[in-house]
């Protein structure tokens, strides 16, 4: 019987691209003749679908730096899993999901395998020794060796910060988080400060004493917001750049608190667009970021590799500034 790879090879496209055709996928971009080609090759093989969820042409593991319980607070994380599970769901794929436990993936027979989060070096040579099909989601550890998946959070951070100058604010104040492997081995640098910092800097504007740092919770964002509050007096920024929404979420709250009003007062931008931002008072302006998309372009990314692509090569998922009441 044929297969959806027999066709991608004899219509030279890729698996994905046979699948997605197939099953009439309206938000697939390809042209009317690649899709006449593809419906004429699969006629010509004979191919029919086969039932649903009875077999598999491959096992794939997804190793996740967060427990499921972390996962469940975070839904930055979850909605890349979806992503990557909804997009192995349409190629006929099975998923193991494993949640912070490298150890336990050497039990499987895995065709490859896709890492959410981020990981030390260590990890990566652990992971690397179990499968040469190897995809990074959110990490970039070796972009001459492995592919990853990742969102350019420079870019995405400048944009921002060009917002606010545009609207005439000058001092502009940073909430942010840091985050540890896992395996305790070093603390990660953060893009969004790094950013910050080079962004502001190359302004003329940076101020570190307006610069909060804790971790990527709603809780620290109010406990870093009050603290900004209570040491900069009248000095507080007119504008904030959290490094999620949060953050953003927690620092809107200890504003509100204390009867600083927003945006009036101060503005404040968060990351990812998670769905309450748009509930939250004021609404919140974020940093749209396409956490679905990133899943479901590293299982395509990885069953390229699955079928033979050799070199390594990283994608950047763009993003895009949502402006809501939040900000001015």
């Amino acid at each position: 019987m044929a297969t959806i790879k027999d066709i991608a090879e004899k219509a030279g496209v890729s698996i994905a691209t046979v699948s997605r055709v197939l099953n009439y996928d309206s938000t697939l971009s390809v042209s009317d003749d690649t899709k006449k080609r593809i419906f004429e090759v699969a006629e010509e093989l004979s191919y029919k679908k086969r039932p649903a969820r009875k077999t598999t042409s491959a096992k794939i593991g997804i190793i996740h730096w967060y427990t499921e319980k972390e996962e469940l607070n975070d839904l930055y994380y979850m909605s890349i899993r979806l992503g990557i599970e909804q997009r192995c769901e349409q190629n006929d794929i099975q998923v193991v999901n494993f949640y912070n436990n490298i150890e336990s993936m050497k039990q499987e027979e895995l065709q490859g395998i896709i890492a959410v989060g981020k990981f030390s070096l260590k990890q990566v040579d652990e992971l690397a020794a179990i499968s040469e099909h190897l995809v990074f989601v959110d990490c970039n550890p070796d972009e001459q060796q492995f592919d990853a998946v990742v969102i350019d959070f420079e870019k995405a951070t400048n944009m921002v910060l060009d917002h606010f100058i545009e609207n005439g604010h000058i001092s502009i104040g940073y909430i942010g988080g840091r985050e540890v492997f896992k395996d305790q081995t070093a603390e990660i640098e953060d893009s969004r400060e790094k950013a910050f910092k080079s962004f502001m800097k190359n302004m003329n504007r940076l101020d570190e004493k307006s610069m909060f740092v804790g971790a990527f919770s709603v809780d620290d964002g109010f406990s870093l917001m009050e603290q900004a509050i209570l040491q900069l007096g009248e000095n507080l920024p007119t504008a904030f750049f959290a490094g999620n929404d949060l953050l953003a979420i927690g620092a809107l709250r200890a504003l509100h608190e204390k009867g600083i009003t927003v945006p009036e007062r101060v503005s404040i931008i968060g990351v990812n667009d998670i769905s309450v931002s748009k509930y939250v008072f004021p609404p919140l302006s974020t940093v749209k970021v396409y956490t679905e998309v990133m899943g479901e372009t590293a299982v395509d990314t990885l069953l390229e590799r699955i079928n033979g692509r050799q070199i390594a090569k990283k994608v950047f998922i763009s993003t895009k500034l949502v402006i809501r009441e939040s900000s001015k």
